[in-house]
């Protein structure tokens, strides 16, 4: 099974893929009793939900990856928009996401299991603009990345892409949950960088604590000037023009 899901997700977004718009996507699993998990409440948001909520007999959690080719981060380097290829991006690898969910629920239903899924994106409290469930919190506890000062994951593939996840009810036991991840944000390493932070035009990272509010302003702005293409509630610059953003910065 653990192979079919991992050949499920590469199929879904090869068969997908739309102007050529990702890489090869990273795909990790972990339990869904991983005791990190517990821990989200209070890292994240107090409303995060766990496995169990969402799937009550939630065994196992695929996270996966979907980097955007170098071409699309390029595109948003310049400007105070988004550029039209970074939305487009965002807007095709939700619907992407959607898919490989609904692809991995079908392969499950086929053979007697069930699936917790969760959108994309948009499964935030429009207040505190937590989200509920953290796609990205799960890939760190998988072991994929180490979050930047710009509170993004550092991936092997940079942090320029879209994180997804799904949980099962079929325990799949090779978890990836005991390698030892080196850190990838430059400046936690070594104090130097903090390009992201410096790329927010917004100054949303002022004083190293980041105003979820500032960056939220600008993202709406994103979403009225695109309106006429699809809801792109992003921004991205703090993502773009980094040695983070399409690799992991040590292997430069």
């Amino acid at each position: 099974m653990h192979n079919n899901i991992i050949e499920t997700i590469r199929t879904t977004v090869f068969e997908y893929s739309r102007n050529n718009l990702w890489k090869e996507p990273i795909i990790e699993i972990i339990s869904a009793k991983n005791e990190k998990i517990k821990l989200l409440k209070k890292i994240t948001s107090s409303e995060h939900l766990t496995p169990f909520e969402i799937l009550p007999d939630a065994k196992s959690i695929i996270s996966f990856f979907i980097p955007f080719q170098d071409n699309i981060v390029n595109s948003n380097t310049n400007g105070t928009f988004a550029s039209e290829e970074w939305v487009l991006a965002y807007i095709n690898t939700n619907d992407l996401i959607k898919k490989i969910n609904d692809d991995i629920e079908i392969l499950m239903n086929k053979n007697g299991y069930k699936t917790g899924k969760i959108p994309a994106t948009h499964n935030f409290n429009t207040e505190t603009l937590m989200s509920n469930w953290s796609h990205r919190h799960i890939a760190f506890i998988a072991n994929m990345g180490t979050f930047g000062l710009n509170n993004m994951l550092i991936t092997n593939n940079g942090c320029c892409g879209r994180f997804g996840s799904i949980i099962i009810n079929f325990e799949l036991k090779k978890y990836n949950e005991k390698k030892e991840i080196k850190e990838k944000c430059l400046h936690k390493l070594n104090r130097t960088c903090k390009i992201c932070q410096k790329k927010c035009f917004v100054n949303a990272y002022e004083n190293n604590d980041f105003n979820r509010y500032k960056c939220y302003e600008q993202c709406l702005k994103n979403v009225e000037y695109y309106k006429h293409i699809g809801y792109a509630d992003i921004c991205g610059k703090c993502l773009v023009g980094l040695p983070c953003s399409t690799k992991e910065p040590l292997a430069l």
